[in-house]
Order: structure tokens, then sequence, then C-alpha cells
């Protein structure tokens, strides 16, 4: 029996038991429509973490003073410890140096209000964040010389305060104290979140926060390379300006945003593997119910391959033809399932997971391998039963009733 006898004849065999194929098929539909599905929000996940990161700086480093109970002498971080790293001699491994003050404010404008993170800063910033100006400008060294009452917006801050309305020009309330909105920043997402409000440095320190201390000092490396030897100088420098002895704790804490990517993606890993597992699990349900229909079917058509034998089919077209119809059951439901996934999918543009955005991302590679294991899981499936059927006596099975 040639291959496409084989093909037409499991066709026919298929559809002469259309409601039994299409419950055989749905364990599979199910299967690949949830690994399509689970894989896709995975890889979103994944880009949106990664571009986050690569918002918050990919060759970032953020100093911190630490929150270390044990740590006996604390000293803060200053401006002048920012003004050491900037010095080459002492750190070529360092590009920008941008000392920041952080503090929770209140910002008003008319009857509207909003609570969010205040931030002084300079210019240099925006070498290591990265802000997209939206409308106006951003704060400059003028700015920080004269220690302007002036805020940059957060996209979302924007919105919550002035709607629509253009807000450059126009002035809001910090903590009470008057100040011209002078730009906006376009929308970052992601971890980092939108509502903020950007100030200059000198302005934070003298009218909110008061005293020579910042809250954390945003390094930038000369590059990827050189990242580790910008940790070794930012420790060296601040150990010695802070007067910590050898052998004693760091008051302070480097955050390395490489860690802090590796940490997420080991994070990930694990839940990309669950997500497969569950996946894998509804495909081995789908594979477990075309074997017990393919030894159903066995069972029903003994007489049938009884006949066939007689008139001269050999043990391997009979394997051949249940290995044929599990394959095309298991491929039709794969295929079923993968529009299914797809089409999911792209519903899926706007998944919040914290103050992460994900978007479901399909892949040509998620496709090829949904539809290759659910065809490997049909034939799988259906190798035991077609062994089975090519065995059965020819006479015993054409006295089969």
């Amino acid at each position: 029996m040639s291959i496409w006898e084989s093909l037409k004849s499991a066709a026919q065999s298929l559809f002469a038991n259309k409601m039994r194929s299409s419950l055989t098929m749905l364990g599979i539909v199910i299967g690949v429509s949830a690994v399509v599905i689970m894989v896709s929000l995975g890889q979103g996940f994944q880009t949106s973490l990664k571009s986050t990161f690569e918002k918050l700086g990919a060759t970032a480093l953020y100093v911190y003073g630490t929150t270390d109970k044990t740590v006996k002498s604390v000293r803060p971080l200053t401006i002048d410890d920012a003004k050491a790293l900037e010095d080459k001699t002492q750190a070529p491994s360092i590009a920008v140096v941008s000392p920041t003050v952080v503090k929770n404010v209140s910002v008003q404008y008319g009857n509207n209000s909003a609570n969010v993170q205040g931030t002084g800063c300079y210019p240099l910033v925006t070498q290591i964040r990265s802000y997209t100006q939206d409308k106006g400008r951003f704060i400059s060294d003028q700015d920080n010389a004269d220690r302007t009452n002036v805020v940059v917006l957060g996209n979302q801050t924007a919105l919550d305060l002035f709607g629509d309305k253009d807000p450059i020009g126009d002035y809001v309330r910090v903590d009470g104290m008057k100040f011209q909105v002078v730009g906006t920043i376009a929308k970052l997402g992601g971890m980092t979140g939108d509502s903020y409000v950007l100030m200059p440095l000198t302005t934070m320190q003298s009218k909110l926060v008061g005293g020579n201390n910042v809250g954390l000092i945003a390094v930038k490396a000369v590059s990827e390379s050189k990242i580790d030897d910008a940790i070794a100088e930012i420790t060296s420098i601040i150990r010695t300006r802070h007067y910590i002895m050898p052998g004693a704790a760091d008051d302070f804490s480097i955050r390395d945003m490489r860690e802090a990517m590796q940490s997420m993606q080991d994070s990930l890993a694990g839940f990309s593997f669950f997500l497969g597992a569950v996946g894998a699990i509804s495909l081995i349900v789908g594979g477990i119910g075309i074997m017990n229909i393919m030894l159903v079917s066995v069972t029903e058509r003994t007489r049938e391959i009884g006949i066939r034998k007689a008139i001269g089919a050999k043990r391997r077209d009979i394997m051949l033809q249940f290995l044929i119809e599990a394959a095309a059951l298991s491929f039709t439901g794969g295929l079923i399932g993968m529009l299914i996934g797809v089409i999911g999918s792209q519903f899926m543009t706007n998944v919040p997971v914290g103050q992460l955005v994900i978007k479901a991302e399909v892949s040509a590679s998620i496709v090829v391998i949904a539809l290759a294991v659910s065809i490997g899981t049909g034939l799988i499936s259906g190798t035991y039963p077609a062994f089975r059927a090519a065995r059965l006596d020819p006479i015993e099975s054409l006295r089969h009733e």
C-alpha cells in the first residue's frame, strides 16, 4: 500500500467518526494553545524587563547609604563624595556621575493633587537614565546655579494634574511651594513608573530637604567591560572619604544593574519553566487521549484489519495507516491550537505584572516547536496501538464480531 493510499484511508476513517476525532484532538488543541500563549507571555515579560533595565542604564551603578543595622558608624553620602568620583585620576573607569536627592512630595494644581516621588538632579542624569523629553525642556545647569523653582513632570503626573492641557509655563505647588513647569517626560513605563517630578538638585536641597546630603549617587561606567573596575574605584574612594578602617564594613552599598538583571532572569527562568510545564501536561493528557482512542479503534476495526491482511496488506501497511491517523489527529489539533494561541496572544496586549505592562510576543520558533511537539506526541501515542494492530492474526481478526 502506498503512502497516498494510507493517507486516503486514514482520512476516510477520521471523517467517518467526526465526533470522536474532534474530542480526541481537544487535548492537543488545549495543550498547544496553552504552550503558545504562556511562552508568548514569558517572552513578552522578558522583553519588558530588558527594556526597563535599559532605561535604568545598562552600564549604570547606583550608590546608596547602607541600610545594614549592624554597621556602627554610618556617614551619609554627600555632594563632595560625588565630586570625588568625578576625579579621572582616581576613577578612570567612571564616565558620568550624577548625585540625586529623592523625597516623596505632594504636588497640586488647582483642585488636582498627587503624591509622587520628587527627585533633585543635575542635567547629567539624562546620560544615565533614559529620560526622553516630551514637551518643553529639561533641568539646566543654570537652574542648579540659581536654585530655580522649576519642575519637569513625569508622564503620569502631568496627566493626573493637567489632563489634556499643556502644562508648560504653568505653575504647580510642591509641598506648598510654587514651581513653574518647564517640561514633561515621555512615558517610561516598566518598574520605574511615571509618577514623579524632577527639579534642580540645589533647589531640592535648599528648599525641600536641607543639608548637603544626597540620597544616592548615579554612576555610569565607561563601558560594560569597565563596570567591575568602576565598582572597585567607587568602593576605594568612598571608603577613604568615610574613614572606614580595613576590614570594617562599608557604610554604603552599590547596586549593579547586571546583578539585578541576572536575578530577574533567574526568576524568569523558573517562571518560564512553570508555564512550559503546564502546557506540556496538557499535551501529555492529549497524547493519552489519542492513545486510548486509537486502542479503541483497533478493537472496533479488528475485522477490517483482518480483511486488509487477507487481501495482501502487510504489517507495515497496517502500522503506517494507524500512525498516519494518529499524526493527522495531532497535527490538526496542533494547527487549531496554534491558531487559537496566536489569536489569544494578540488580545494580551497590556497584561499588568506589578508596574510592568507586558505584551505577549509570538515568535516563529514557538509556532514551529508547538507543531513539532504536537505531531511527535501523536506519533508516540499512536505507536503502541499501531504495533498492536499490525500484529493481529488475520484469521482471528476475520472471526472477530
